[in-house]
C-alpha cells in the first residue's frame, strides 16, 4: 500500500506542474498575447463546460446518485459560487486603488480551480488506493483535461489584470489545492472516498456558473 501513495503523490506533482504551462506566454510578445487571448478565454470556457457536462455530471450519476439530488447539489453549486463572485466583487470595491485593476472574475478562478484541484486529488487519491493501474488510468485523464483548462485559466489571470509571472505563481498554487484531496483521500479513506461523489456536482455547478 505504501507504494500505492508513493505513485499518487507522484501523480498529484505531475498535475500540479502541468500549471506552468503558462510559462510559454513569457516568450511571447505582448501584442501576440493580446491578438490570442480571446482564444484562450474561450477554451477556458469550453474545458469548463466540457468537464461539466462530459465528466462530472456523468460521474455523479455512475456513483449511484439520484437525478433529483445530483440536479440541486448543481444548483447548489451555482449558488455557492454566485455568492462567492458578489463577495470577491464587494471586497473589491473595498481594496486600495492600486488593486482595483484586478477583475474579480480573477479571484472567482482561483477559488473554482483550486476546489477543482482538490475534488482531483480526491479522485486520484481513491484510484490509487484500488490499485495502481487505475490511478495511471486516472492521472492520465486528469491531465489531458488539465492542459487546455490551465491554459485557459492562465488566459483568464492575465485578462483580469494579472501580472503574467504573478498569474503563473497563483495558478500553481492554485493547483497545489490537489494535495489537500489527496491527503484527505489518505487519512479518512473510505468515508472521504464515499463523500466526494456529493462534491463532483456541486463543483460541476461551479463551472457552469
Amino acid at each position: 500500500m505504501t507504494i500505492n501513495y508513493l505513485y499518487a503523490f507522484i501523480s498529484v506533482l505531475i498535475i500540479s506542474l502541468v500549471s506552468f504551462v503558462g510559462v510559454f506566454s513569457l516568450s511571447v510578445g505582448e501584442t501576440l498575447l493580446k491578438k490570442y487571448i480571446n482564444f484562450f478565454i474561450s477554451l477556458a470556457i469550453g474545458a469548463l463546460l466540457g468537464d461539466a457536462f462530459i465528466h462530472m455530471i456523468p460521474e455523479a450519476f455512475k456513483s449511484g446518485l439520484n437525478s433529483s439530488t445530483i440536479g440541486i447539489l448543481i444548483i447548489v453549486g451555482l449558488l455557492i459560487f454566485f455568492v462567492i463572485e458578489k463577495f470577491i466583487h464587494w471586497h473589491h470595491h473595498g481594496e486600495d486603488k492600486e488593486e482595483n485593476h484586478i477583475h474579480p472574475v480573477g479571484k472567482l478562478v482561483l477559488f473554482t480551480d483550486g476546489f477543482h484541484n482538490m475534488i482531483d486529488g480526491v479522485i486520484i487519491g481513491a484510484s490509487f488506493l484500488v490499485s495502481v493501474p487505475v490511478g495511471i488510468a486516472t492521472t492520465i485523464a486528469v491531465i489531458l483535461h488539465e492542459i487546455p483548462q490551465e491554459i485557459g485559466d492562465f488566459a483568464v489571470l492575465i485578462h483580469s489584470g494579472y501580472t503574467k509571472k504573478r498569474a503563473i505563481w497563483l495558478n500553481f498554487f492554485s493547483a497545489l489545492a490537489s494535495f489537500i484531496g489527496l491527503i484527505f483521500i489518505f487519512v479518512f479513506g473510505n468515508i472521504i472516498q464515499n463523500s466526494v461523489v456529493w462534491f463532483v456536482p456541486i463543483a460541476a455547478g461551479g463551472f457552469i456558473y
